[in-house]
């Protein structure tokens, strides 16, 4: 007689109408399916889940509860699985298939309530991008405790992809984060004395680097309290406090003489797409006439917009990536000029490479900080993530826009500056 997993992969097969992926192992010890990557099913809970939730979301919730496992290389188990969806297998659900997983499901134990979801998931109430959901959603991710973030990120605490500009021994993600700083200060112009805007800051990483190497006054506007204080804390530490600022506030809430040079790096995702031409034309009011914006953001194609069921429950509620061409538009809409645009999916696939690699080593340091299962959404989040940037399912650009003047001139030279 079939044991378990021989019963499980037997109606997947069935449903998928190719081989399976990966291996199967059930909670009796029982196997299944191909050798290498196996997916470990510890209890009937994890299917459980999956009966609740089917699809991305019923796996995070096993596998960040710790009911669902995976024995092997976690990145290659997902390769297969969208190797898998791009050779057109898709789930088939008729009458008859329906049937079949009730009789599975009873002869399992499977019947019983929905487990309920890890207490990492959030749970935002109140209407989409307000203001005060809008902070409820940056404090459910960058509010997870500096301790954390400064276990995982370089020194200088850029949580933005890098720009890789050497392949040579020694030549480190805190070479490439500055990298990554001194092109967006070299993109702006930034010149002794000017009045620089970075809208989502994050930890302070792009002010701190403007003022100390490029001389200009800088504000960082940020809706984290744990990032605000961070920020504060380096700027008095390095002695930056005439020409660093840091503000906890909404894009919606910036009023003043506008800047000089406005950035905003990896921030746009978390607009909405309702907001955004509120957004974008906030960010042309705050720029003088000729003055540069440097957007970076990450995207995705036209038929997957948004984050995607797990990143908008664990990581980023809420977060919207759009196609790059509908950023474009918008920005447009709000009268700038596009003067270039850059893709980095190959910087951000070292990027997160090097954020997993300092996960994985430190391992019982980020479960000491975040919990068990905090570190298996991290987990999930840094492989699945590295492995959408290689396979181009989801990317990320530096958009480089100027405020024209009254002419329409854009104060650029006619050839590249960099």
């Amino acid at each position: 007689m079939p044991r378990t997993a021989e019963r499980i992969a037997g109606f997947a097969r069935d449903l998928l109408g190719a081989p399976l992926p990966v291996g199967i192992r059930a909670w009796d010890g029982s196997r299944a399916g191909p050798p290498g990557v196996t997916v470990v099913l510890n209890s009937r809970r994890a299917l459980r889940r999956l009966l609740y939730a089917p699809g991305e979301l019923g796996l995070a919730r096993a596998y960040v509860s710790g009911d669902l496992d995976v024995e092997g290389d976690l990145s290659e188990g997902f390769r297969r699985i969208w190797a898998l969806s791009r050779s057109g297998a898709r789930v088939r659900m008729g009458p008859a298939h329906w049937a079949r997983g009730v009789r599975l499901a009873l002869r399992l134990g499977l019947a019983g309530p929905p487990p309920r979801p890890p207490a990492e998931e959030a749970r935002l109430t109140g209407r989409r991008h307000t203001p005060r959901r809008d902070r409820s959603a940056i404090a459910h991710h960058y509010d997870l405790g500096n301790a954390f973030y400064q276990l995982l990120l370089d020194e200088s605490m850029a949580y933005s992809s890098a720009y890789w500009t050497a392949d040579r021994p020694g030549y480190d993600l805190a070479q490439a984060q500055r990298d990554k700083l001194d092109l967006i200060c070299r993109k702006l112009g930034l010149r002794p004395g000017m009045r620089l805007l970075d809208v989502g800051c994050g930890w302070g990483s792009l002010v701190i680097h403007a003022a100390k190497h490029y001389d200009v006054h800088a504000v960082g506007v940020t809706l984290s309290a744990e990032q605000a204080e961070h920020v504060r804390t380096r700027v008095a530490a390095l002695d930056l406090d005439d020409r660093v600022e840091v503000r906890r506030q909404d894009y919606r809430e910036i009023t003043g003489e506008p800047f000089d040079a406005v950035a905003s790096i990896e921030m746009g995702e978390h607009v909405g797409e309702e907001n955004y031409p509120r957004y974008t034309g906030t960010l042309f009011r705050l720029l003088k006439p000729r003055g540069r914006l440097v957007l970076q953001q990450m995207s995705r194609g036209a038929a997957a917009p948004g984050g995607g069921a797990f990143i908008e429950r664990y990581i980023a509620p809420d977060m919207t990536m759009r196609p790059l061409s509908r950023t474009l538009g918008h920005l447009e809409g709000s009268g700038f000029e596009i003067r270039d645009v850059h893709a980095l999916r190959e910087h951000y696939v070292e990027t997160v490479r090097a954020w997993s690699d300092t996960l994985e080593s430190r391992w019982h340091d980020v479960v000491a900080l975040i919990g068990e299962a905090g570190a298996r959404v991290w987990r999930l989040y840094l492989t699945g993530g590295a492995l959408a940037f290689e396979e181009n399912r989801m990317g990320v650009d530096q958009i480089l826009a100027v405020r024209p003047g009254e002419a329409g001139e854009s104060g650029l030279t006619a050839t590249r500056e960099r």
